[in-house]
């Protein structure tokens, strides 16, 4: 939709207060713009109701470009509740654009995530993946639904939860996340009769039971101790399960900030 100096409040600001209203600042001179038109109008297309595009001519509407800061085109700028809330300019690929759009756009079923969170919280992860479940069902690229669901499936279902880490590659906020799962995941799914054999074989099975309880202090506790008797013990694997264990807590974690000294002094 090409937008003008009249009808830009109503289009955009108000618009805005109800759908997120993404704004393609463009000219008929700019070959970069030209690019741009129909991979946005593809994303516009596929979004439904989700955002609305709306196109404003720097030659047209100069000084819509000036009260907005437009520097260089295409600049692209979101709308929401009457301000702009992210932008960017240059012709994107798409798949950028897609990320940029999943990370700024407010999620339909954000609330469900929240209360999925919960349940988990208090106790009740069947009912949290359920909520999960559905979250992706209506929005499969939900990276805070995958994240949460990967998290819950780690102990449950190794391989699923790998599975689900695929979608958030690339995704640098959840990069020590998916290190942490590809770690895990299959110590977990592997059966203690599999361990080398070794005097730190009892330990080691015993500090990964503790982990698929979600027992993470006595998980650290065992690994560190097998860490201090033998390091190499499973390719170095007590190690690698304390860091992993770290990244997925956090480094603010009370565990972690509990284990980091003792694992530290351990080499």
């Amino acid at each position: 939709m090409q937008s003008n100096a009249f009808d830009f409040r109503s289009e955009v600001i108000e618009q805005s207060r109800s759908t997120p209203v993404l704004v393609d600042f463009w000219a008929s001179w700019c070959a970069p713009c030209r690019m741009l038109t129909p991979v946005l109008e593809r994303l516009a297309e596929k979004a439904g109701e989700r955002w609305k595009l709306v196109k404003v001519s720097t030659e047209e509407h100069p000084r819509l470009a000036e009260e907005y800061g437009v520097r260089g085109i295409p600049n692209v700028k979101l709308f929401k509740d009457g301000k702009v809330i992210d932008e960017f300019t240059g012709a994107l690929p798409e798949h950028q654009i897609e990320q940029w759009l999943r990370k700024v756009l407010p999620s339909p079923y954000a609330e469900m995530v929240v209360r999925a969170a919960g349940e988990a919280a208090a106790g009740n992860r069947d009912a949290a993946q359920s909520l999960l479940d559905d979250v992706l069902k209506l929005e499969p690229g939900n990276l805070p639904a995958v994240a949460a669901l990967a998290r819950l499936r780690l102990y449950s279902n190794p391989a699923e939860a790998q599975r689900l880490i695929e979608h958030l590659e690339g995704e640098q906020e959840h990069a020590d996340f998916c290190d942490a799962i590809r770690t895990l995941a299959p110590m977990l799914a592997r059966p203690d009769a599999d361990l080398p054999p070794g005097a730190s074989r009892d330990a080691y099975a015993s500090a990964l039971d503790n982990l698929r309880q979600e027992r993470f202090d006595d998980a650290l506790e065992g690994f560190i101790g097998v860490l201090r008797e033998d390091r190499q013990y499973d390719g170095d694997g007590s190690r690698r399960a304390c860091i992993a264990i770290f990244r997925l807590l956090g480094e603010g974690h009370e565990t972690t900030v509990k284990h980091r000294r003792a694992f530290d002094r351990a080499f």
